[in-house]
């Protein structure tokens, strides 16, 4: 048990070296990114705001990574000491170093999923809306219910809240939809019922619509106009309903099964976020995997040569059974994968190729 805790003592202080120094690069490289996509309107606090909100996703993607470096520089320093070989020569097996860092990696991962995960969602929404923000002063937000769908799209006239009964998968084409357009000022100024509105370059075009006036002392009945084909104005793109609507990673995965639900019931397409929610749950057996994978190459002794191409050897594998996950998210996600296999085969094959892998250096 001293053993074992020593072991984990000393893996987890190198993770958290290790993940202090990535954090600090990475948040040098934002800051300067920040501060080239602004001009000096900008506030630099309001950069630095920027820069402490993308941090947390930045280091979500690569914790991977520094899984894995933490491994080999854990398992490099004690085949240096020779501990690896004081303990082999005790009469335990190398396995038995590994007990300690493989118990950490399954509590980092757990605690990445439960804790930081809905920290990462939350400011990374912030973010989004930080930076439309800074640029122009427009935010555009969406929401899903059972109700349908609610819609806010911002422009230099104001501000336009859209609600549609139900729309395609993407979100571009709305159905029983509404329009309630305030002026800059803030008070409505026009109403707009429309069957259908299709989102094209800079503008929806709505069919059957019907627009009522809004004004102070004005019928808006007696003002009211139907149109066969309409166009108004949007500052809203494809893309931009696609990461409102069709991000997962900017919901708490606390928060995810309901509002997958609520897709479900809106009668919207909730693959994608199906596929997140599951390779959430799965990434502290990815984690744990690249744990096994770095001991592999690195739990031998230093006299035997070869350290760097075994380091090498160990982040490139690495590398190359991520790329493979995220191959199958995007298979699970363009329906061609279950959600379930998608997120579920990679780590679990990662995993059995990593103990292969350990079993095959230390039991031959």
């Amino acid at each position: 048990m001293i053993l074992h805790r020593y072991f984990a003592r000393r893996f987890l202080w190198l993770f958290s070296a290790t993940f202090l120094v990535f954090a600090i690069f990475q948040a040098l490289l934002d800051l300067i990114d920040q501060l080239r996509r602004f001009d000096e309107d900008v506030r630099f606090a309001d950069i630095l705001r920027l820069t402490a909100l993308k941090l947390p996703e930045g280091m979500y993607q690569i914790l991977p990574l520094v899984m894995i470096l933490s491994t080999v520089a854990l398992f490099l320093g004690l085949a240096r000491s020779s501990e690896l070989v004081v303990t082999r020569a005790s009469g335990r097996s190398g396995l038995v170093a590994l007990v300690g860092p493989v118990i950490v990696a399954l509590l980092i991962g757990f605690a990445a999923v439960a804790m930081v995960n809905p920290i990462v969602a939350t400011t990374s929404k912030k973010y989004a809306d930080l930076s439309e923000r800074l640029r122009g002063g427009n935010v555009s937000t969406l929401s899903v219910g059972s109700e349908g769908l609610w819609l806010r799209q911002g422009g230099p006239q104001g501000q336009t809240v859209i609600q549609a009964r139900s729309a395609n998968a993407e979100a571009t084409v709305l159905f029983d939809v509404s329009f309630l357009a305030y002026a800059a000022e803030g008070g409505p100024i026009k109403r707009i019922v429309a069957k259908s509105a299709r989102l094209e370059d800079g503008a929806w075009v709505l069919s059957d619509a019907k627009a009522w006036p809004l004004a102070a002392g004005l019928n808006p009945e007696a003002g009211a106009r139907e149109h066969a084909q309409l166009r108004l104005p949007s500052t809203l793109t494809e893309e931009d309903i696609r990461d409102r609507f069709g991000k997962p990673s900017a919901i708490a995965i606390w928060d995810l099964p309901a509002f997958i639900d609520g897709l479900d019931e809106a009668g919207f397409s909730a693959r994608r976020h199906v596929v997140w929610l599951q390779m959430e749950l799965a990434r502290p057996v990815f984690l744990l995997a690249m744990v096994l994978v770095a001991a592999g190459f690195t739990m031998r002794h230093p006299r035997l040569g070869r350290t760097g191409i075994s380091v090498l050897s160990a982040v490139l594998l690495g590398f190359g059974l991520y790329y493979v996950r995220n191959f199958a998210q995007i298979l699970g996600e363009n329906g061609q994968l279950q959600p379930i296999l998608a997120a579920w085969v990679p780590p679990l094959a990662s995993l059995l190729l990593a103990l292969g892998l350990v079993l095959q250096r230390e039991d031959g």
